[in-house]
């Protein structure tokens, strides 16, 4: 059997403890901060890259380098045949891009997945990629079954503040002016490849039954319905809001009737646009549902 091993990016939020649980190695992504490169739950933590955020430090979002990650592929490959590499989402960074790019040197040990997946669902992609390499399938089997199920995910978060949205040049001054005067929250989505419009609501309140409705809807036309509820996966995510998240996710495990609920810190480089406070509710399909309802059965695998 092919012995392969799973990588995937800090952006999923996973953190080194959780990634040496599950076998999974995490490459940390950089930041540069008043023109110093920081890492990610390497060099800079969450409670400092959030009190720079808020004292409205220059702060910028890089991909890992060339180098930085050729030699962490490398390292892997001295005790495996092959790589499963998970990057965030080729439609919120050129990382994918590259690391596609240098995997045409690597004469197939190492597959890099697009599946279009960034914070708690990336995290459930590593997951399932180890799952499914510890079941027989090859990487490139791994690759090709996590690509045709990446619409088998969603996320809604309620941003706490526009600020960052206006910072960054994501909303003009105008509405963000009219936004805090009346105190709206927005609710964003990602359905696959970006960070979107999704509704706004008048209170944080309102927001989260707003966002409980919408992950709601995605179940019952989606992902096969409430009756297939076992087969779900849901996750909370959230920018330096823990308490709020645990919260939430009690609220989901009521509404939902699951035993379960992954809590995880929001991606350091969604953080960067959105700001603290932030909350999000998840979901993605389990991987053997997705493969039985996509009709994904590779032949050398029983």
């Amino acid at each position: 059997m092919e012995k392969i091993k799973v990588i995937t990016d800090s952006n999923s939020g996973m953190t080194e403890e959780e990634a040496l649980n599950a076998g999974i190695k995490v490459l940390p992504m950089p930041f540069l901060i008043d023109e110093k490169t920081y890492y990610e739950n390497i060099t800079l933590t969450q409670k400092e890259f959030y009190e720079k955020l808020q004292a409205d430090t220059d702060i910028s979002t890089s991909q890992p380098t060339i180098p930085d990650v050729k030699k962490c592929w490398d390292e892997e490959l001295e005790n495996y045949d092959s790589i499963v590499y998970i990057p965030m989402s080729s439609g919120l960074s050129g990382s994918l891009s590259t690391a596609k790019m240098l995997a045409d040197d690597y004469d197939g040990r190492v597959q890099v997945v697009d599946n279009q997946r960034i914070s708690v669902t990336q995290f459930q992609s590593a997951l399932d990629a180890v799952e499914l390499a510890n079941e027989g399938y090859s990487a490139k089997e791994i690759k090709d079954i996590l690509e045709e199920v990446k619409f088998d995910s969603s996320i809604y978060i309620k941003l706490e503040t526009l600020k960052y949205l206006k910072k960054g040049g994501r909303i003009t001054p105008a509405a963000a002016a009219i936004g805090s005067a009346l105190k709206l929250k927005p609710v964003l989505q990602i359905q696959g490849e970006k960070l979107d419009a999704f509704t706004i609501a008048r209170t944080g309140k309102q927001a989260e039954i707003k966002m409980l409705k919408a992950m709601e809807h995605d179940i019952e036309t989606r992902f096969g319905g409430m009756d297939n509820i076992e087969n779900i996966h849901i996750e909370v995510a959230h920018t330096a809001n823990e308490e709020a998240a645990e919260y939430f996710k009690q609220e989901i495990m009521e509404k939902f009737g699951v035993k379960d609920v992954l809590v995880s810190p929001l991606s350091l480089s969604i953080a960067c646009h959105i700001g603290p406070g932030a909350l999000a509710i998840a979901c993605s399909v389990d991987i053997h549902e997705s493969i039985r309802k996509h009709g994904l059965v590779p032949a050398n695998v029983s």
